[in-house]
């Protein structure tokens, strides 16, 4: 049996054709109809390097050490690939890490970081093995970032492509003023490699005859918002949705989501002594043409990687291995396109941002073509993918095996799930329950929070933090959070004796 995981980068969870008439996603489309869809996934953090790293270790961000970006995983932390190749299987990642942090320090060494991801004769070298992955040809950058090089860059040259480098910002410049339409060649783009190299893998671990756990982990969604011709032009602005903020419905939320409806609000207290700021502490104010525009282009640049899962998707199906690949796909966190007045990746933990899509797949094992609404967590991918693969799955992983809600022998393995937030030490330092039915923010060393009753309040609108008829509601809620905080703490090994 195989796993394969794929992943987006920053993807709303109603981007896909089988919820959303208004973007064409068919392949993923194909991948859903042939297994389950989850319409309460969570990420166990907002943001990348977090929840990537609780992806591979099955722990929580506060357990494995990646608290926040700019953080990275510890190499002493056990990952999941480690057990893949005790039990006889090839490992590897394709696309993006994000596991370590951009900035090489002495004491937290990064061979992610810059200027180091331009040397290619060091990435010539480099393979692996990397946290669990024997095998791994990594790329970090979004979109034309200068961050780009490593191995996706390698196989640019090794295309003939020798010119690439004109067509991405230079590590002087932030932003190269390349907007919506990127002028990079499609053959070229990052997600074809990733498409490429995850088939050749494949085909390659079939016909040698062994099982093999693979993460594709594609670089798309996530902005800039830039996609090569035709997908930039793929969606008609004018046609589509525009979310926007309810007039008054930060009234009721904690000050800094009041402050990004401000034209220029001062979130200067939040920052701590390390200087860096926090993503999404500033003005989200946009206008509605602009926004379109991103919107459309996002889109487009989730309709271009749909192409590219489907060149996976067939390779799966060429070679017959369908019914024995446990297939998921998933994201590592959402993102806002001006729900409740918000843009991009922020500590705002509305559905928008914590919840993501979930599709497993494995014809003749996993049900087809269904939806189900049990709660999952990415926390659980490591554990559940051990115990379909039937490994003993590790005392010290705090997910829960989700294989027989998988499978579709029982409805549910979970009453809640957490989501971390310390974006900063302190100031920005907060979690989140959330059950059937509601949803509770707790924030360190605040007296403020935020409680939605989902069930009358999908849309998330109004704040009953305050509410003098939800006080009871919160008391109980404040319990539930923290015998759910409890539950979160793994037990490295059983009580063997007395004492």
């Amino acid at each position: 049996m195989n796993v394969l995981l794929i992943t987006s980068d920053q993807q709303h969870w109603k981007t896909f054709g089988f919820n959303n008439p208004q973007i064409k996603t068919p392949n993923l489309d194909r991948l859903a109809s042939r297994g389950v869809i989850f319409s309460r996934a969570y990420a166990p953090n907002p943001t990348c390097t977090p929840t990537r790293a609780s992806i591979i270790t099955g722990l929580y961000p506060s357990q494995h050490g990646a608290w926040s970006l700019g953080t990275k995983l510890p190499e002493n932390v056990p990952c999941v690939g480690d057990y893949f190749q005790k039990n006889g299987y090839r490992t590897a990642l394709i696309g993006k890490a994000h596991f370590q942090q951009l900035l090489d320090h002495p004491d937290y060494r990064s061979i992610e970081s810059n200027p180091l991801q331009q040397d290619l004769d060091f990435w010539r070298s480099f393979y692996g093995p990397f946290y669990g992955f024997e095998h791994v040809e990594l790329a970090r950058n979004h979109a034309d970032e200068f961050h780009v090089g490593q191995h996706y860059a390698i196989w640019m040259e090794e295309k003939g492509f020798s010119n690439w480098r004109d067509y991405f910002c230079s590590p002087k410049e932030d932003y190269g003023g390349r907007r919506w339409k990127w002028n990079l060649p499609e053959k070229y783009h990052y997600g074809n490699w990733i498409a490429e190299r995850t088939s050749s893998l494949i085909e390659d671990y079939v016909t040698k005859k062994e099982n093999f756990f693979l993460w594709a982990s594609f670089l798309d969604p996530h902005p800039p918002y830039l996609v090569p011709e035709p997908w930039d032009e793929l969606y008609n602005p004018e046609t589509l949705d525009v979310p926007c903020a309810d007039p008054s419905e930060h009234a009721l939320n904690p000050p800094h989501f009041q402050m990004t409806q401000q034209e220029n609000p001062d979130f200067s207290s939040y920052q701590e002594k390390d200087g860096h700021s926090c993503h999404g502490f500033h003005s989200h104010l946009c206008d509605r043409k602009t926004l379109a525009k991103h919107i459309a282009v996002y889109y487009g640049m989730i309709s271009l990687m749909d192409k590219q899962i489907g060149k996976i998707l067939d390779k799966i199906d060429e070679l017959g291995i369908a019914d024995d690949t446990l297939i998921v796909f998933s994201t590592d966190h959402g993102h806002f396109f001006g729900q409740h007045g918000l843009t991009a990746k922020d500590p705002f933990h509305y559905e928008d941002m914590i919840k993501v899509p979930l599709i497993v797949s494995m014809p003749g094992s996993v049900p087809q073509g269904v939806s189900k609404d049990a709660l999952q967590s990415l926390v659980d991918l490591s554990p559940t993918f051990l115990d379909f693969c039937g490994m003993d799955v590790p005392r010290t992983m705090s997910g829960l095996s989700q294989k027989n809600v998988w499978l579709g022998n029982c409805n549910s393995v979970r009453e809640s799930v957490m989501v971390e937030n310390r974006h900063q030490p302190s100031t920005v330092f907060h979690k989140t329950y959330v059950d059937r039915r509601y949803k509770l923010t707790v924030y360190f060393g605040k007296d403020y929070g935020e409680l939605f009753d989902l069930e009358n309040d999908p849309c998330e609108i109004r704040n009953l933090w305050d509410d003098p008829d939800s006080k009871d509601l919160k008391m109980e809620l404040l319990l539930k959070f923290i015998h759910s905080e409890f539950a979160t703490e793994p037990l490295p090994m059983p009580r063997v004796w007395g004492a």
